[in-house]
């Protein structure tokens, strides 16, 4: 994404319009409209100053990625109680199908049991809660995961 892309879809989430952020900075609203479509790029103060209009970090507001700041935002609106209502393995399973074949091909009580035994550990050894302990396991699982694909 572009410095552009990201200018505008921080202004956007925000509910900005490109004169509200002219205003707020003291510039045009052409001047904005060019910084969005890359035409030319603002200046260190005026990103510091869009950075907090926009409640973001710099490093935030150039890197801006609208996708995970829409999921992050979906996430912290979800409730424990609409959380436990969620088939998550059916939802996950419309992006990734294998979610909803495995069943009948592996041997589930064996890695099951091996599972429990690392959940288990990381309860005892670092006094973790279960559901701490299974987030941690899960997110080693995935490292290992990615490591592997280098």
């Amino acid at each position: 994404m572009t410095l552009g892309n990201c200018l505008f879809h921080a202004r956007k989430k925000c509910g900005l319009s490109q004169e509200d952020v002219a205003e707020k900075l003291g510039v045009s609203r052409q001047t904005v409209s060019k910084w969005e479509t890359d035409e030319t790029i603002p200046d260190i103060r005026q990103a510091k100053k869009m950075a907090v209009l926009y409640h973001l970090s710099l490093d935030e507001l150039i890197d801006f990625d609208i996708d995970e700041a829409k999921i992050q935002e979906a996430i912290d609106k979800t409730s424990e109680e609409t959380e436990k209502k969620i088939d998550w393995t059916k939802a996950w399973g419309k992006k990734y199908p294998i979610l909803l074949q495995y069943q009948d091909k592996v041997n589930i009580p064996n890695y099951a049991c091996r599972l429990s035994i690392m959940l288990d550990e990381l309860e005892a050894e670092y006094h973790f809660s279960s559901q701490d302990a299974m987030l941690v396991l899960k997110d080693i699982m995935y490292h290992a995961w990615k490591d592997r694909k280098k």
